[in-house]
């Protein structure tokens, strides 16, 4: 496929391979790969051909002379360091005044606090990676403002937190298991968003996190116990006392659960029906998508 079916100046101007993909630029792995494969499937000249869609030749152009390159070079953990040199660069080329000035978003994260610039910007990463790819004619402004996006949050933070804690020899690397460490840090990260959210009195999204942090850790006491403190503000008493006792029963110690045991009446050794504890859970995940959260700030 030539190059040329690409408009003038687009692979120059589309140099940010995190925003090509619709991702930000601490995407881990994992969601580098789902995302590669959903656009795999969104561009599949297939899908475009059953449609008899004039922008075929387009999307073919634009996987493999935007999306393939930019997959090639994430999907490398020493080339995506590069990346993110290469951006900063860019930052210290462009003043904060000029980035912000140019998308409404950008502005208002430089206004925030950094837990909530860390929220707004994955947020509005999302919201822009659902409009990305539906028409094609929009590709190009989408991906610019993803990419401006991108430079103003690499603004905003310190080099040290997108850098390896430790160098990590190629041979070991290869002989570690990575299933074990790569569920762990993922539950791990469901968790710590789940707190930001809950600073923020973001009940739903707090639910929502701490639903997925369970699936990936169903024993780890911590999460329920969040999760009971959660539907305790939200005034669901009854669903914060099966995660508060599910939590005491995995870990008769946690000290969030046990702070609000006395107030839920539950009686030390307490067992949670796990007949209780599906149907809760399934009330949660009904609650995340319908309920907007309001309430006071809680620490945590």
């Amino acid at each position: 496929m030539s190059q040329t079916l690409l408009p003038p100046g687009w692979v120059e101007k589309l140099c940010d391979p995190y925003a090509v993909l619709g991702i930000s630029v601490i995407a881990d792995d994992r969601q580098i790969f789902k995302r590669y494969h959903t656009l795999a499937k969104l561009l599949h000249p297939d899908r475009y051909a059953k449609n008899c869609n004039p922008d075929q030749k387009l999307a073919t152009a634009i996987f493999s002379h935007l999306i393939n390159p930019a997959y090639e070079q994430l999907k490398h953990r020493q080339k995506r360091l590069i990346a993110i040199a290469m951006l900063r660069s860019d930052t210290r080329v462009l003043e904060q005044k000029s980035l912000s000035s140019q998308s409404a978003i950008a502005h208002e994260i430089t206004e925030m606090s950094t837990p909530e610039a860390e929220l707004f910007y994955e947020e509005a990463i999302v919201c822009y990676a659902e409009a990305q790819y539906k028409s094609l004619d929009q590709f190009y402004q989408v991906t610019q403002q993803i990419s401006i996006l991108n430079l103003v949050y690499l603004r905003l933070h310190k080099p040290h937190l997108f850098l390896p804690q430790k160098a990590v020899p190629i041979i070991p690397e290869v002989e570690v298991n990575p299933v074990e460490p790569v569920l762990t840090n993922y539950a791990q990260r469901h968790y710590e968003r789940a707190i930001e959210y809950v600073r923020l009195t973001k009940w739903p999204l707090a639910v929502q996190e701490l639903r997925d942090a369970i699936k990936l850790e169903p024993n780890n006491s911590d999460y329920y116990a969040l999760l009971g403190l959660v539907h305790l503000q939200q005034k669901f008493v009854g669903m914060a006392r099966v995660y508060i006792c599910q939590a005491l029963k995995l870990n008769p110690q946690n000290s969030l659960a046990l702070k609000y045991a006395p107030g839920l009446k539950i009686q030390p050794g307490e067992n949670t029906n796990p007949k209780s504890m599906a149907k809760a859970m399934s009330i949660a995940a009904l609650l995340s998508r319908f309920t907007k959260g309001k309430g006071s700030q809680v620490k945590c």
